[in-house]
């Protein structure tokens, strides 16, 4: 949650967002390529998480008392990216245009899941399996039919696709997205009471590393699994730059390799840390939706406070379809220290308002609807 944090405060803050992808080889330096690659674990991993937390869930209810769950959660997901999470990231209401991003795609995932926990655990695996494995097999599909490549666009290609009266941006299409989650539910095996802490570590380990070093055996490779091959920039600190340069939109395969990988091995590694800056962030993963929509909607006031401040207009924050495509800002920005600043003094003063809205939750457990906040 912290991280992706950084990534929203440079969408509205960093003066190049408003001219070039971070991503681009040709116009980015190496300080902004990792500003940008770091937060690329994000998406990953809060669908596979979310999975997980589903099994965890599920440990307590039967199977179709959990797919009620997921599916009205799922359902509660969806209709807040249309709606309070679209008001955040725009500023206005009037469905000209909807984003379609990484809370629509958990909402969609749960409601597959919630379909899939009935099928054989095999099955489900080995489906999700060569969804993410084949998905980049995918890409060349395009359908010339409006309605068929329409459709398709929701199902696996980052796209607009045009309404007529308005337009659906598709930043995460469903595949493979649908089918991390259900590899992310049966994850959670691991943590079940009867298995061994130590046990768990070593096989956390064991699957982290291999993911990462399957990641590298495609990259090195340069053939399979993403929609940009690697090259050999100008200097060595690009070039490697270039080799980490993994497509997100859609996920490509060797996206999910090296963000789902070391993440995997992260959570080996912090098992067991206890410390004054581990119990903050707790803190704020205790109550992921309530931050995710403070922080949009701070930092998007606080960006429109920045624009007034040099020479722009509040309208100029009123964003169309996504505020780094948005003409009116090309000008508007900051270096990226500045960006990193406005994040650190983001994240600290978030924390009080989260840890008072964790404790309330945790008093207040019969208030049904805080579970969806």
């Amino acid at each position: 949650m912290v991280i992706m944090a950084l990534d929203h405060v440079r969408d509205y803050f960093h003066f190049d967002a408003y001219f070039f992808d971070p991503a681009d080889m040709t116009k980015t330096n190496v300080a902004l390529f990792w500003t940008r690659f770091v937060t690329h674990f994000c998406a990953p991993v809060f669908v596979f998480l979310a999975g997980t937390s589903a099994f965890f869930v599920g440990q307590r209810r039967n199977k179709k008392s959990l797919s009620i769950w997921l599916l009205k959660r799922g359902v509660w997901l969806v209709i807040a990216e249309l709606t309070i999470i679209k008001l955040a990231w725009m500023f206005k209401l009037d469905y000209t245009s909807i984003v379609l991003q990484v809370i629509w795609v958990l909402g969609i995932s749960m409601i597959f899941l919630a379909g899939f926990i009935h099928l054989p655990k095999k099955l489900v695996i080995g489906l999700s399996l060569i969804a993410v494995f084949g998905h980049n097999l995918l890409d060349g599909v395009a359908p010339s039919d409006p309605i068929t490549s329409g459709i398709w666009t929701f199902l696996h290609v980052f796209n607009l696709v045009d309404f007529g009266s308005f337009q659906v941006f598709v930043g995460y299409p469903m595949i493979p997205w649908i089918f991390v989650m259900p590899l992310g539910y049966y994850f959670g095996e691991l943590y079940r009471p009867t298995v061994d802490s130590k046990l768990r570590i070593k096989r956390l380990f064991q699957m982290g590393l291999g993911i990462t070093l399957l990641f590298f055996a495609f990259r090195a490779i340069n053939i399979y699994g993403d929609l940009v091959p690697w090259s050999e920039q100008e200097s060595m600190g690009m070039t490697i730059a270039s080799f980490f340069n993994v497509a997100k939109y859609p996920p490509s395969l060797q996206y999910l390799l090296i963000t789902l990988g070391p993440s995997i091995m992260f959570l080996a590694w912090a098992e067991n840390w206890q410390n004054w800056l581990t119990e903050k962030l707790v803190v704020i993963g205790r109550v992921p939706m309530f931050f995710y929509i403070l922080h949009l909607y701070v930092i998007h006031l606080l960006g429109a406070i920045a624009a007034i401040l040099t020479g722009f207009t509040f309208s100029d924050m009123v964003i169309d379809l996504w505020i780094t495509l948005q003409p009116e800002l090309q000008g508007y920005g900051f270096q990226l220290w500045v960006v990193y600043l406005v994040w650190i003094v983001l994240v600290i003063a978030l924390y009080p308002i989260c840890s008072w809205y964790n404790d309330y939750k945790t008093a207040h457990r019969e208030k049904w609807w805080l579970t969806y906040l």
